[in-house]
């Protein structure tokens, strides 16, 4: 099992700055391997979690709809669907009664991309977990915040 502290080569002044500074290490450890395993499928893990979104959804949605549901927010929504649009991974929808507001679905390009993903070889990260670990894992992180 790794050790914090050994991999930064450092000590902390008490366990509660240890575990602060081990959310943002592990954060960024992880955020690391997302880009590395979506990196071959030519988008980033916010544009997985748009495309999820949208395969979710049993009609096309706003852009300020899946920002409320992304699980990592993007300050630039607007930037994040022109990619994908550029793409061919979504498809913008102009609503009718408001020329300010357009519906984004997902194309059946972004539907295949979802596949390849799904049947990609991942690597489970919490493979030293067990189910009862994870729960706790997660209900402490539900704690924090």
């Amino acid at each position: 099992m790794g050790d914090f502290s050994k991999d930064i080569n450092s000590t902390f002044p008490n366990n509660k700055v240890k575990a602060m500074l081990n959310i943002i290490y592990t954060a960024n450890w992880i955020s690391s391997y997302q880009n590395s395993f979506f990196k071959p499928f030519k988008i980033s893990s916010q544009q997985y979690n748009v495309l999820r979104i949208l395969k979710g959804a049993d009609k096309p949605l706003k852009v300020q709809t899946i920002k409320e549901r992304m699980v990592e927010r993007s300050p630039n929504a607007t930037r994040l669907m022109d990619k994908l649009f550029a793409k061919d991974l979504i498809d913008r929808i102009p609503c009718p009664t408001d020329r300010r507001v357009v519906f984004i679905k997902i194309t059946e390009n972004g539907l295949q991309v979802l596949q390849d993903i799904a049947q990609a070889n991942r690597e489970d990260i919490l493979k030293n977990l067990s189910e009862a670990e994870a729960i706790q894992l997660s209900d402490l992180l539900d704690k924090i915040r």
